[in-house]
């Protein structure tokens, strides 16, 4: 068997309590879910998951261990997805609130930009890549064979939970968001809240470490 299932169990319990502690990404999505609504929150579920996807990938076919040798190289991604929260979240301070009364769901075009934001912001997260670097290979059994194969499923695996978990915070902001928008003194402050949420993370990605050495637990 490819996977052990003794070894399956343990990594579904680790990953399983990595992502029910809140990190990064939740705040994230809890912010687009609340400013935007459940669909806006569940599309940027999907772009995270996608992203992390890709960095799964990449720890599969070794390149998040170029990332990892390279000081440069990780400094350089990380500051580019510090950068880029930052521009969401000066984006977001800019814009003007919008009247409830007329507030509605995100046009399929502005989900359109939602997705591609979210996946911008996994794929520019270097530590998430170094994360599934240092976390996959502990729950590999090399006896079996075909080592990049199994990182690929146990990544397979982490996000599917992941897009599980993330979704339940998706679907609970965006239904508290609903319930706020009614009121007038969150409508005048909601732009503020999410925009320092989202500097506030990109502040974190650009400061968090000095090193570039693999993380204890992924941004979640």
């Amino acid at each position: 068997m490819l996977l052990d299932p003794t070894r399956l169990a343990l990594f579904l319990g680790a990953a399983l309590v990595l992502l029910l502690t809140p990190g990064p990404a939740v705040l994230y999505i809890t912010a687009r879910s609340m400013s935007q609504g459940v669909r806006a929150g569940l599309v940027s579920v999907l772009a995270i998951e996608t992203g992390n996807l890709a960095q799964a990938l990449a720890a599969a076919l070794g390149l998040a261990a170029l990332v990892a040798s390279s000081a440069m190289a990780f400094s350089a991604v990380k500051l580019l997805g510090a950068a880029y929260l930052a521009f969401l979240g000066i984006r977001r301070l800019t814009s003007g609130s919008k009247d409830p009364a007329a507030r509605a769901e995100p046009p399929a075009r502005r989900l359109r930009s939602v997705y591609l934001d979210g996946v911008i912001v996994a794929v520019l997260n270097p530590k998430t890549a170094l994360f599934f670097l240092a976390f996959l290979p502990q729950f590999v059994q090399p006896a079996a064979g075909h080592v990049p194969l199994q990182m690929l499923l146990l990544g397979l695996t982490f996000v599917a939970l992941a897009m599980a978990s993330d979704g339940a915070y998706a679907f609970l902001a965006g239904t508290a968001g609903r319930w706020l928008w009614r009121h007038p003194r969150f409508v005048r402050s909601e732009r503020y809240v999410s925009g320092t949420v989202y500097i506030g993370l990109g502040a974190l990605a650009a400061f968090s470490g000095a090193s570039h050495s693999a993380p204890a637990a992924p941004s979640r």
